[in-house]
C-alpha cells in the first residue's frame, strides 16, 4: 500500500503524541492536580525521558528563539494589550513558552523518526519536505489551541482573533522552514566535521601501519635472515637462489610500494602472502605449516594491506616451533563475510610480545575507522583465532 505525504505526516504526529502522552501518564498519572503540579511534572518528565537530539545543538537553538517567538505570537494574539498589562504579559509569556517548548520537543521526535527511516544523504530533500510538512501541521495545531485556549482566562478579556491567527500561522510556517533548514545545516556540518576527524585518524593509522610494517620486516633481523638464506642457496643451488631472490623482490616491492591504498583485494594480499610464506618456509622449513582455504567468491573482497602478514608474524614471533612440534596456521573463508585465521599456541619462554601486539591493535583500530565490522580475537588454551572481516566495497570508507 502506498502512503502519501499527508498519511505519513499524520502517522508521525500520532506516534509522537502517543509517546509523549504515555510517558506523561506513566510518570504523572491520569490527573493533572492543578496547573502548577502539571508544569512541574512535565519538567520532571523531561528530566527522565531522553529528549530528541537531531543536530546536537537543538536546545541551544530553542533557547535563542523561544523568547522572540513567544513575544511575536502573543502580540498577534492579544495585540498591544499584551505589552501594557502585566496581568496578561507574565502568565501568557510563561504559558506560550511552555507550549512552544512542548511543540519543539514533539517536532524533535518526528525529526528523529524521519532520520531513522531516511538516513542516507540522498534522502535529505525528501526528509526535509516531510519534516517541514509535519512541523507546519504541528504549528497549526498549537496555534488553534493557543488562540482558543486563552478565551478560558476571563481576566485576559480575550476573544478569538481570526486575522491574528492567519498572520501567526504564516509567521510560524516561515519560522518552521527557517529553523528546519538551520538545524539540518548544523547536523550536516557536525557530520562533515566528524567524518573529517575520522578520516584524519584513519590516515594516521594507515601511516602508523606502514611504519610498523617497515619496522617489523625491513629490519636487520628479517633482512639478514633473508640474505643469509639467499647466500646459502647460492652456494647450494643457483636455480633455487634465483627463485628465492624473485620472491624476496616481490615481498619488498609490495611492502615498500609508494601508494596510499587503504584497501586491497584479497587476491592481491594472498599473492603477497604466498611470496612471504615462501621466504618463511625457506627459513623455518617444516617447523612452520600454513594452510590456505580461501573461497573463490571472496577473492575480490577487500582487506587493509599487510593484514594477513601482521597476523602471521604475530603468530610465529610469539610461539616456539620445531620439526617435531611445528607451528600450525590455518587461514580460511568463513560465512562469505570474514577470514578465520587460527594458530596453535606454543608460547616462547621469552618474546617481545608488546611490539607485535601493537601491530594487531593497529589493525583493529584501522577496521574501526573504516566503519567496518570489528576484528575479533579469541584466545584459547591451545590456539588463538582471529576473525578478519572482508569488506565488500570501498564505499564503506564514506558511509556513516
Amino acid at each position: 500500500m502506498v502512503h502519501g505525504p499527508s498519511s505519513i505526516v499524520h502517522g508521525l504526529l500520532h506516534n509522537s503524541s502517543a509517546v509523549f502522552y504515555n510517558s506523561y501518564k506513566k510518570l504523572c498519572g491520569t490527573g493533572w492536580n492543578g496547573g502548577y503540579n502539571a508544569v512541574m511534572c512535565l519538567i520532571y518528565s523531561g528530566m527522565k525521558i531522553r529528549l530528541p537530539q537531531y543536530s546536537g545543538k537543538d536546545y541551544f537553538v530553542l533557547a535563542i528563539v523561544i523568547l522572540p517567538l513567544t513575544l511575536a505570537i502573543n502580540s498577534l494574539i492579544f495585540g498591544g494589550r499584551y505589552f501594557i498589562h502585566v496581568g496578561i504579559f507574565m502568565p501568557a509569556t510563561i504559558l506560550t513558552s511552555l507550549w512552544l517548548a512542548l511543540e519543539f520537543v514533539l517536532c524533535g521526535f518526528i525529526a528523529e523518526s524521519l532520520k531513522r527511516r531516511m538516513p542516507r544523504g540522498s534522502d535529505t530533500p525528501r526528509r526535509l519536505f516531510y519534516m517541514i510538512l509535519a512541523f507546519v501541521a504541528m504549528s497549526g495545531l498549537f496555534l488553534i489551541i493557543a488562540f482558543n485556549g486563552y478565551e478560558v482566562f476571563r481576566s485576559f478579556n480575550y476573544s478569538f482573533n481570526l486575522n491574528g491567527f492567519v498572520w501567526a500561522y504564516v509567521f510560524m510556517s516561515i519560522m518552521n522552514i527557517f529553523l528546519t533548514l538551520l538545524i539540518e545545516g548544523i547536523h550536516r556540518y557536525n557530520s562533515w566535521r566528524d567524518n573529517l576527524k575520522e578520516t584524519e585518524q584513519l590516515r594516521k593509522a594507515i601511516m602508523q601501519s606502514q611504519l610498523l610494517g617497515l619496522k617489523s620486516q625491513v629490519n636487520p633481523h628479517f633482512l639478514f635472515n633473508s640474505l643469509n638464506t639467499l647466500s646459502s642457496l647460492i652456494e647450494e643451488d643457483e636455480v633455487a637462489a634465483e627463485g628465492f631472490l624473485n620472491e624476496m623482490t616481490k615481498v619488498y616491492r609490495y611492502m615498500l610500494r609508494g601508494d596510499d591504498e587503504q584497501l586491497v583485494t584479497l587476491r592481491t594480499e594472498l599473492r603477497f602472502i604466498e611470496s612471504y610464506l615462501f621466504l618463511l618456509n625457506k627459513r623455518f622449513g617444516s617447523s612452520l605449516q600454513v594452510t590456505l582455504e580461501i573461497a573463490a567468491v571472496d577473492l575480490d573482497k577487500l582487506v587493509p594491506p599487510l593484514s594477513l602478514q601482521v597476523i602471521i608474524e604475530n603468530a610465529f614471533s610469539q610461539n616456539s616451533m620445531t620439526r617435531t612440534e611445528p607451528l600450525h596456521i590455518r587461514i580460511q573463508s568463513q560465512d562469505g563475510s570474514q577470514l578465520l585465521v587460527c594458530n596453535s599456541r606454543q608460547p616462547k619462554m621469552v618474546s617481545n610480545v608488546i611490539d607485535f601486539e601493537t601491530g594487531l591493535d593497529n589493525l583493529v583500530t584501522k577496521y574501526r575507522l573504516l566503519n567496518s565490522s570489528e576484528v575479533v580475537i579469541r584466545d584459547e588454551i591451545k590456539q588463538r583465532c582471529i576473525y578478519l572481516p572482508l569488506i565488500e566495497n570501498k564505499e564503506v570508507l564514506y558511509e556513516k
